[in-house]
Parts: structure tokens; sequence; C-alpha cells
């Protein structure tokens, strides 16, 4: 499936991000791979050591782990930032309810454009 990136239109959509200016959401976006998921799919499983940034432009997930209530995220919505952001393994499992579109980076996008918006001052 060709690799498919992530536009700025659909990034703005999402709360987290809507404040960054125009021209880093373009880059990001150059640096998100976009994708479809069928219902049922596991995109994150809670203990995994990968560390992908996720974003939700389209369907429903839902977030379960062993220690906390199941819940579930919507377009607009992100996970996967504890990880990158802490260094540690998965915290939760994230499973597609209805078909989704995701889009997600690497660490090392997620450091350069995206860790200050999670940074405690």
């Amino acid at each position: 499936m060709p690799r498919s990136s992530a536009t700025q239109h659909e990034l703005q959509r999402v709360g987290l991000l809507a404040g960054l200016p125009g021209e880093i959401l373009a880059r990001l976006g150059k640096d998100m791979e976009r994708e479809e998921i069928a219902p049922g799919t596991v995109v994150v499983r809670e203990g995994d050591d990968d560390d992908r940034f996720y974003v939700v432009f389209a369907g429903m997930l839902a977030v379960a782990n062993t220690i906390g209530p199941r819940r579930v995220l919507r377009p607009g919505d992100y996970f996967g930032e504890v990880a990158p952001a802490m260094g540690i393994p998965r915290t939760a499992t994230v499973t597609a309810i209805t078909p989704c579109v995701i889009a997600s980076c690497d660490r090392a996008t997620f450091d350069e454009y995206l860790r200050p918006l999670f940074a405690d001052d």
C-alpha cells in the first residue's frame, strides 16, 4: 500500500495540534504516515516498546489497560504520547472499534514538533 501523509487540514482538526502554525502543521503532515485500519485491528498493545504517536481522523477506537476503565477515542483525539515522551513501554492497548483513519509519526518527529506541547512549564 503506498505511503500517504497527513494533510494540514486534517491535523488542524486535532485539538492538541490546532494551535500550531500552518507551516509546522504542513511539515508535520509530511512526516506523518496516514493509514486506514479495519475494525478489530490492534494499533498499539500494552507493554510493547514501539514509540509512535497517533492522531485519529475518523472512526472510533477503544483504549484498555490493566489499571483503568476502558475509554473511547474519536476523531480529533490522539494517543501514544506517553511512550515517546517518557521513554517507557506502552501503557494501554488501543483497538479499532469501527473502520478508522489514523496518522502516526516516529519518535524523532514527535521530539521535533510535539514534545513541547507536553512540557510541564
